[in-house]
């Protein structure tokens, strides 16, 4: 099918096309958007800084930690230092509040792809239905021709195949951005975990010498 028989067969679907042609046009650039996100972020990644975050609460530094993961763009690390700087006040708070600001970037345009994958199947039905309507209006006449009846439907079913393309296009990518969504949360719980336990480890260290003096 060469590009003069795409436009053709667009405009045939009738005027809901457009409508379903801007909600493709978004989710493209939803898309493109998002992947280079997730690009940047891996090249951001920092997994040394991490080890070494957690080397220096093992040895009891978690001063030293904070200093080590300040200057780091990786966004476990920056939900670990956000954390350790409240250790000693709201270290759960900070570490949620850093947490959710972190996956928040990842979720960004998610929702948008949501919205496309229902409303295109929802604009190529009403296309279909309007579209059904006019060429059953326009052979009220006419209904000893019944080849013109299928070819009016035909053509009223374009509108609900470019919505479904649309949609099922759509759902590869959203369900892509999800996965590495969920990714990243259980890498940050996983952390947030693991500095937790680190954290309350050295805090009973010295209470329990003390009781032994």
């Amino acid at each position: 099918m060469n590009q003069t028989q795409i436009i053709e067969l667009f405009l045939k679907g009738g005027p809901i096309m457009w409508p379903i042609l801007a909600v493709s046009v978004v989710a493209v650039a939803t898309v493109l958007e998002r992947l280079g996100f997730l690009t940047a972020e891996k090249a951001r990644r920092d997994p040394g800084a991490v080890r070494d975050i957690f080397g220096r609460i093992e040895h009891g530094d978690a001063e030293g930690a904070v200093r080590l993961g300040s200057g780091s763009r990786d966004f476990v690390a920056r939900v670990l230092v956000a954390a350790l700087r409240e250790r000693d006040t709201s270290f759960t708070n900070a570490l949620l509040a850093q947490s959710s600001e972190e996956l928040r970037r990842f979720n960004r345009g998610l929702s948008v792809l949501d919205t496309v994958i229902t409303l295109s199947p929802l604009l190529g039905l009403l296309g279909t239905v309007t579209g059904m309507i006019h060429s059953f209006g326009l052979l009220a006449g006419e209904l000893d021709a019944p080849s013109a009846i299928t070819g009016g439907i035909a053509e009223a079913l374009i509108a609900t195949a470019f919505g479904l393309g649309v949609a099922i296009t759509a759902l590869i990518p959203y369900n892509y951005l999800n996965a590495r969504l969920e990714d990243a949360r259980r890498e940050i719980e996983v952390a947030g975990n693991r500095l937790e336990l680190l954290l309350v480890k050295h805090s009973e260290a010295p209470a329990a010498a003390g009781k032994e003096a």
